[in-house]
């Protein structure tokens, strides 16, 4: 068999989607479009709330150290690991089955059937008493959030051609709103309908045992309808596989892919980029893992934890449709630099907050909550709405600049390096509380009450264990005095990085024509950036 010889070709973007990819949107005949990636995100959200809500129960028993709480995080690793099977997405699949429904309709049954199976033994997981098995608990969610991270580089690939070209950065609206609906049911429902305290305090009209559902009946439910949706959305949505309409279009097989997701690692905006988006979260470190765990050691129920949050989803559903048209635009990066700032300046607020809940909350005779709770709400509010905000606005610089001929990829691996910032940044954070903090016991010095083994013997010796250094306060001034560099270093980086055209994010390609195989052609990576 031979082939054509190989000819270098420079990264080639149409005049039209140049233009469209900076002009305004206009969501008419896109609005189906839009609801269906509303749904996938949401779907997507929804075991991510579940394994958010999974943290907030086990932070409630006394038997759970922030060492353990850092060991379960690593189950939310995998979408910052995405990157190594993302290719793999892009180049397999079945063609008359649709590109990226190949691999969102199994991936979707898969994560229905491991709810259903993890319903089965969640009373031996999370028991009402006893010890927890936070190393099969992290291997479960780690599961489901692997299959989670695959159906969101599938579903990240199909909004770039699902959505018209003017209207690609309300994909970051889809995203950011149907995580935040999904996590939201996700983790309120668990928390709040199986809580005895608050079924009986709000749900009931007579007290009784337990919450109106079990966590059991919630999972075998989700699961359920997990493969519903899933089925219905394989049986009447149609995918448009523009693959082999275009010439900068074709279809690359795995090892291409690869060699194509080094190739864009390659790039040297790609590269520095990279570095900023890895070290984008530790300014918020602690604010955002340990802020809301100290609150339920302050005294702070988890179940008025989860009602504030529900409020906070509320708001952030919205909230990316409010800011759409600002983060839609040409310099959705402005707003994110304009808002780092006084992030930073909330780690403040965190540190007093949290100092004084426990004095505000055990003064007697006096109805703390009249103003403390509010306040809390403010702050908490406050935070989660620059946060999304942030994440909006970042996503929506992905998406204009990302290679549509590969997006799939390409979108991956700039997520993938914005969740690993979040993911290392997080376990680290929640590990080294416990190293941080310092305790002895009220009776012994010796004892510095290190372990829950050393805890137990002080309690037996009728001790208290006593914090002499707190290490949340160490490591929020860390994290603060981190972020302020951070943000100097990486300003102008940015502002002119959204000034870029869609071709200086392209990659230099090969092409091979060959001979006489069904006429496929494949695009093989040549290094360089466009």
């Amino acid at each position: 068999m031979k082939t054509s010889p190989r000819h270098r070709v420079e990264p080639e973007i149409s005049e039209e989607m140049e233009v469209a990819t900076m002009t305004k949107t206009n969501l008419k005949g896109d609005w189906i479009n839009f609801f269906l990636l509303l749904l996938l995100y949401t779907m997507q959200g929804l075991p991510l709330g579940i394994a958010s809500s999974i943290s907030v129960l086990l932070q409630s028993k006394k038997n759970v150290t922030y060492k353990d709480q850092a060991l379960y995080s690593i189950s939310k690793w995998p979408f910052s690991l995405k990157l190594l099977w993302a290719p793999l997405v892009d180049a397999l699949y079945v063609q008359k089955f649709g590109r990226r429904k190949s691999w969102l309709i199994p991936v979707q049954y898969l994560i229905g059937a491991i709810l259903i199976y993890t319903a089965s033994d969640i009373d031996n997981l999370l028991p009402e008493t006893g010890k927890p098995d936070i190393m099969m608990l992290a291997y479960i969610f780690f599961m489901i959030n692997f299959l989670a991270a695959t159906q969101d580089i599938a579903v990240d690939g199909w909004a770039l051609t699902m959505l018209k070209k003017n209207n690609v950065g309300y994909a970051s609206t889809c995203n950011a709103s149907g995580q935040t609906l999904g996590s939201l049911v996700g983790s309120m429902v668990l928390i709040l309908f199986t809580s005895e305290e608050f079924c009986n305090k709000y749900l009931r009209s007579a007290p009784d045992v337990g919450g109106i559902v079990s966590v059991k009946n919630l999972l075998y439910s989700w699961g359920i309808i997990f493969i519903l949706l899933t089925t219905l959305i394989g049986i009447f949505k149609k995918e448009k596989d523009n693959t082999f309409e275009e010439d900068d279009h074709e279809k690359i097989k795995v090892v291409q892919n690869y060699l194509l997701l080094w190739d864009i690692l390659k790039l040297p905006s790609i590269r520095i980029l990279a570095i900023i988006l890895i070290t984008s979260k530790i300014g918020y470190a602690a604010t955002g893992n340990v802020s809301i765990l100290k609150l339920i050691d302050a005294g702070v129920s988890k179940e008025d934890i989860s009602i504030i949050d529900s409020v906070m989803s509320g708001v952030n559903f919205i909230l990316p449709f409010i800011i759409g048209k600002y983060t839609s635009g040409p310099k959705p990066m402005s707003v994110y630099l304009k808002i780092v700032p006084i992030r930073l300046l909330l780690n403040v607020g965190f540190v007093m907050q949290i100092y004084y809940t426990p004095k505000l909350l055990t003064l007697d005779g006096v109805n703390t909550s009249i103003y403390y709770y509010p306040l809390l709400v403010c702050l908490l509010s406050i935070e989660q709405i620059l946060s999304h905000t942030m994440f909006v606005a970042v996503l929506a610089f992905f998406s204009r600049i990302s290679d549509p001929r590969f997006g799939c990829t390409y979108m991956t691996l700039l997520n993938t390096l914005a969740n690993l910032g979040f993911m290392w940044t997080s376990t680290v954070a929640l590990g080294m509380i416990d190293v941080l903090t310092f305790e002895e016991c009220s009776l012994d010095s010796k004892n510095n009450c290190s372990t829950l083994e050393l805890q137990d013997m002080c309690k037996a010796e009728k001790g208290d264990c006593i914090i002499t250094v707190n290490g949340y306060y160490i490591e929020m001034l860390l994290c603060t005095i981190i972020g302020i560099i951070w943000y100097i270093a990486v300003r102008n980086t940015l502002k002119i990085f959204q000034t870029k055209k869609p071709s200086h994010w392209m990659v230099k390609l090969k092409k091979t024509v060959a001979g006489n195989v069904g006429g496929a052609r494949i695009l093989v990576p040549a290094g360089g950036s466009g």
